[in-house]
């Protein structure tokens, strides 16, 4: 929906179906529903997750335009996509393989650019399209060649923007990927992020763009800063420990956008020294230990360093560690809840970012990005639509 503060939305990626039949039956059922309780008397907006088999039934004129006119109909409209897990996202293993295929493929460029051309169609006139994606890899594939796999998922990314300057010169439609920075992927934080950018991503850029267009470094620049934006979720940038502001503050002094917020939460606790307090937070933070996700934790130490697990099982089987102070880890739990008794979430960390945005406008678009509650431990699972108009409506609450 449309709000002073920007435009705000979910993401449909907590609905299962890869097919897009499937998907389409769950969006009937749902969305209705949803904005009876967050926009009755106005349209509202949908993070659209496709798959990549979705996609290429979606993609088909026939059901672009059936889609198109279900979303007027209902008085809803698509302006950003999630474009980050390919395949299957429920009732499966996901775990690493949320990366697969990475950005050194043609199947994940292919994949995306197809996205970009739904969304073409989907985007209301006068609104800018904003598809997420991943951070180029996992960080732990092939750890020794993580250079030379950065640098040929740079280039796939420079195709895309290239692709997308294509598309707005020849349909007048400004469309932009954002980059999600995650923990263990590629480009885990912001510094990663900015680094990447800067080093990496706009060199190969002019380069390519000189050589096949004929620019100069600052037009590429330019175009590079027009197409490729970072999606900040406030999840990710937390379990890390980043300071919001400051990384802010220098990802836009380097005029790089920020596309879309997602406003997520963690799970956190402080480690006390006491072995019998460490042994129920243990019971407390296994009850979230569960197959389809990952679920990286980042400890902070009593020296402010940090320590990070690849997954859940392995931060319980550290627990014991006198060095760590605090725990984070990469579950997205409920934004409106912010103790789960003996361990509490990020949301003083949303509340930051929205006061941000309140204040200086990060981004035209924020997306609430809750994709656990099928995995959620059994006394927190709520009925699904009010759990997400809750959520949306904690969200505007905390931008109007």
């Amino acid at each position: 929906m449309y709000t002073a503060n920007g435009h705000l939305t979910y993401c449909t990626n907590i609905h299962a179906g890869e097919s897009w039949s499937a998907h389409f039956k769950v969006l009937q059922t749902f969305l209705p529903a949803i904005k009876e309780q967050v926009a009755p008397l106005q349209r509202m907006g949908i993070g659209l997750r496709v798959s990549e088999e979705a996609s290429r039934t979606l993609i088909q004129p026939a059901e672009l335009a059936a889609f198109k006119d279900w979303l007027k109909q209902e008085q809803l409209y698509v302006f950003t996509m999630n474009g980050f897990p390919y395949g299957a996202f429920h009732q499966t293993s996901v775990k690493d393989l949320v990366h697969q295929p990475d950005w050194t493929t043609n199947e994940r460029l292919s994949y995306t650019k197809r996205l970009f051309d739904i969304l073409a169609v989907l985007l209301p006139e006068g609104m800018h399209g904003s598809i997420s994606t991943s951070p180029l890899s996992y960080r732990h594939w092939e750890p020794h060649n993580c250079q030379e796999r950065r640098n040929v998922a740079t280039q796939n990314i420079v195709a895309v923007a290239i692709y997308l300057r294509q598309i707005e010169q020849e349909k007048g439609i400004h469309l932009h990927l954002d980059i999600e920075p995650e923990p263990d992927g590629l480009l885990e934080n912001g510094d990663e992020f900015l680094d990447w950018y800067i080093n990496d991503l706009i060199p190969t850029g002019s380069r390519l763009l000189s050589a096949a267009h004929h620019l100069s470094d600052v037009e590429a620049a330019g175009i590079l800063k027009r197409y490729i934006q970072l999606c900040y979720d406030v999840c990710h940038f937390a379990v890390g420990y980043e300071q919001h502001e400051e990384i802010i503050e220098a990802i836009r002094s380097e005029g790089i956008q920020i596309g879309k917020i997602q406003a997520s939460a963690a799970i956190k606790a402080s480690m006390s020294p006491l072995t019998g307090d460490r042994n129920q937070l243990k019971e407390v933070f296994n009850a979230f230990n569960e197959d389809t996700y990952l679920h990286q934790v980042i400890a902070k130490t009593t020296g402010n360093g940090l320590i990070r697990y690849r997954d859940l099982p392995d931060a319980l089987l550290d627990v014991d560690n006198p060095d760590v102070e605090e725990w984070r880890a990469h579950f997205h739990v409920p934004l409106f809840i912010d103790n789960y008794g003996n361990i509490a979430s990020t949301q003083n960390d949303v509340r930051q970012i929205l006061s941000l945005q309140r204040s200086a406008k990060l981004s035209d678009y924020i997306e609430v990005e809750t994709y656990t509650w099928e995995v959620l431990p059994q006394a927190l699972k709520m009925p699904l639509v009010s759990s997400v108009a809750r959520e949306i409506n904690w969200v505007k609450d905390q931008i109007i």
